[in-house]
C-alpha cells in the first residue's frame, strides 16, 4: 500500500510540474509553425474518434463479460452483424479518407520550398513587401548565418524581423544535418554539396530555441543557438551593431571556423566576402585559398 501511494504521488507530482513546460511546438511564434500545429490537433482529434470508443469498449466488454457476471448473455453461436460490420469498417475508412486528404492538402500547402502566401491568418503578403534572405550553413557544431542582403554573417545567433518573409538557403559543410526552430516552422535538411529551401515568417517578438535535429557526432548535444523575433527597428539595430564591428569572413576565416568545435561562442562577422555561401555550396572554398596563394 506504501509503495501504491508513493507512486501515485510521484504521478501527480510529475503532472504538476509538467503544467509548467512551455510546449512551444502547438503554442508557435510563428505562421507556418502554427499551421503545423493546427494540423496536429485536428489529425489528432479524428484519430481519438476511433481511439476513444475502442478503448472504453474494450474496458467495457472486460468488465460486463468478465468470469463471475452471470448475467451477461452467452451466446457461443454468434458470428455476424451487418450493423457491426459497417460501423467497425466504415467509420475508421471515413477517417482514413478525412486525415488523407487533409494531410495532402496541407503537406501541399506548408511545402518548405513553397513562397508564403500569407503573414498570418486573413493577412496575405503585402505586394511591396520584401523577404529577408539568410544563408545557413550547419558546422561541426555550430551554425552560420551569412546575411546577403545586408552584408553581415553571425555564428550561432539568427534574428529575423516580425512579420516578414524569411527566405532560408541551407547547406552543409561536411555531415548532414536538421535546422529546426519549432517556433518557425518545421525541420529542414542540411546536406553538403545540396542545398534545400525554407520559406517562414515570425509574427511575435521574442527569443526562441533553435537546434540541430539529426545526429551529427559528439557536440551534437550542444549545437543549438538563440534565434529573435525583432521589430522593424530592432532589427535594423542588430544589423547596424554587426556591420560596425571589424571582423571580416573571408575565405581562409571560414575554413578556421569550420573546424570541428563544440560550445562555439556567438560572433559576428561586419563583411562577408563575395560568393561565399556558393564556393561553401559547391565545396571550392579551399581550392579558391590555394590558387590565391
Amino acid at each position: 500500500m506504501a509503495t501504491f501511494k508513493s507512486k501515485s504521488l510521484l504521478t501527480l507530482c510529475c503532472a504538476v510540474l509538467l503544467t509548467g513546460c512551455n510546449t512551444v511546438v502547438m503554442n508557435p511564434a510563428g505562421d507556418i509553425a502554427h499551421q503545423q500545429s493546427h494540423l496536429l490537433l485536428i489529425s489528432t482529434l479524428l484519430m481519438l474518434i476511433i481511439i476513444i470508443p475502442v478503448i472504453s469498449m474494450t474496458i467495457w466488454f472486460a468488465w460486463k463479460y468478465r468470469k463471475n457476471n452471470a448475467k451477461a448473455i452467452y451466446e457461443p453461436d454468434w458470428d455476424h452483424s451487418t450493423r457491426l460490420e459497417i460501423l467497425i469498417w466504415g467509420a475508421p475508412l471515413l477517417i482514413i479518407i478525412a486525415l488523407g486528404t487533409l494531410t495532402w492538402i496541407n503537406t501541399h500547402n506548408l511545402d518548405p520550398y513553397r513562397p508564403l502566401s500569407r503573414l498570418y491568418k486573413n493577412h496575405p503578403i503585402p505586394i511591396n513587401a520584401k523577404t529577408l534572405e539568410v544563408e545557413v550553413v550547419s558546422l561541426d557544431w555550430k551554425w552560420l548565418f551569412i546575411y546577403p542582403q545586408q552584408g553581415i554573417a553571425t555564428v550561432n545567433e539568427l534574428a529575423a524581423p516580425i512579420n516578414v518573409p524569411i527566405h532560408f538557403n541551407l547547406t552543409s559543410s561536411a555531415t548532414m544535418n536538421s535546422f529546426f526552430i519549432p517556433t518557425l516552422a518545421g525541420q529542414i535538411y542540411t546536406m553538403p554539396s545540396m542545398q534545400t529551401s525554407l520559406n517562414a515568417v515570425i509574427n511575435q517578438p521574442g527569443k526562441y530555441n533553435g537546434f540541430s535535429a539529426n545526429y551529427s557526432g559528439s557536440g551534437f548535444s550542444e549545437m543549438n543557438f538563440k534565434f529573435y523575433g525583432m521589430t522593424g527597428d530592432a532589427f535594423n539595430n542588430w544589423v547596424k551593431k554587426i556591420q560596425n564591428t571589424d571582423h571580416k569572413l573571408d575565405r581562409v576565416g571560414y575554413l578556421k571556423l569550420e573546424r570541428p568545435s563544440i560550445k562555439e561562442p556567438v560572433s559576428y562577422y561586419g563583411s562577408v566576402e563575395a560568393n561565399l555561401y556558393h564556393d561553401i555550396l559547391n565545396r571550392c572554398i579551399a581550392s579558391a585559398v590555394d590558387e590565391r596563394n
